[in-house]
């Protein structure tokens, strides 16, 4: 490689685990990992459109993902094939590991949405985290969980995300 030309991208295989089984995984550049806050870019992983009814996430919408050692979610800014940002998809996760090639992350159910005019902000999934039964089996981590929830849904409705994502 020439001195001018730019580095290859780095790749990661982001690993996202639910209930102990992997639920997807895909390939995504890395663009950050300053060893707390990891970013990742990919296109969107889903097969065909997945509309929620509020969003639709099709192929061609890139999502330029957030994930931290330290904190319980991640953030996802979704963006069409124009360029355009349709909102934030928010999960509440456990901290991510990143090991080697892969990024490691569990899935606690319960997510958040925010549009990108931040006029439609709502609570998703809060019926799967009550059955999964992690507030019997880990209380201390359901604790975690729905506190990120909350701190995410404060940003969310006041200032929005770009501070974190700076």
């Amino acid at each position: 490689m020439s001195a001018n030309s730019p580095e290859p991208a780095k790749q990661l295989e982001v690993v996202l685990v639910k209930a102990g089984r992997t639920k997807i995984r895909y390939p995504a550049e890395l663009l950050q990992d300053d060893g707390t806050r990891i970013a990742v870019r990919a296109p969107w992983a889903g097969s065909g459109v997945r509309d929620f009814g509020f969003v639709r996430f099709e192929p061609g919408d890139l999502f330029t993902e957030y994930y931290w050692r330290n904190r319980w979610y991640s953030v996802k800014e979704v963006r069409a094939v124009d360029g355009a940002v349709k909102g934030w998809y928010c999960d509440i996760t456990r901290p991510a590991v990143r090991t080697g090639g892969e990024l490691v992350v569990e899935d606690l159910d319960l997510d958040l949405w925010r549009s990108a005019d931040g006029t439609d902000v709502r609570r998703l999934d809060e019926d799967e985290f009550a059955e999964s039964g992690l507030a019997r089996t880990d209380p201390e981590a359901a604790s975690a969980a729905v506190a990120a929830l909350e701190e995410l849904e404060s940003l969310a409705c006041t200032v929005g995300f770009d501070h974190l994502l700076a």
